[in-house]
C-alpha cells in the first residue's frame, strides 16, 4: 500500500519513514503537496533485480510517452518515405 510522507515530516520524524516502510511498504515523499520521490521498502528482496526493473519500467514510460507525442504530432501516420523526408530536411537543414 503507498502511503505519503512531507518532507517536514521526514526532517522532523524520520523513523515514521522506517514504520511505512516496514513489510515491504512504499512511501511517497511529497513536497509543496507534489510527490518528488519514491521510497520501495525491499525487505528480503535482491536489491539489483529491483533496480533492473524500475530501469525497465521507466524505459516502458518513456516509450509511451514517445508514442504518445506522435500521436498528438501526427508523426505516427508518417509513412517511411515521410520519416526519410524529414531526416534528409534535418540533415541539410545542419549543413547550413
Amino acid at each position: 500500500m503507498l502511503r505519503y510522507l512531507t518532507l517536514r515530516e521526514l526532517r522532523n520524524t524520520p523513523g515514521v519513514l522506517w514504520r511505512r516502510l516496514r513489510g515491504g511498504g512504499t512511501v511517497a515523499i511529497t513536497s509543496e503537496g507534489r510527490p518528488q520521490a519514491l521510497v520501495i521498502g525491499l525487505e528480503g528482496e535482491d536489491l539489483p533485480e529491483t533496480l533492473r526493473l524500475l530501469d525497465r519500467l521507466r524505459a516502458q514510460r518513456a516509450v509511451t510517452r514517445l508514442r504518445e507525442g506522435a500521436a498528438v504530432s501526427g508523426a505516427a501516420q508518417l509513412d517511411e518515405k515521410d520519416v526519410e523526408r524529414e531526416i534528409a530536411a534535418v540533415r541539410r537543414a545542419r549543413r547550413r
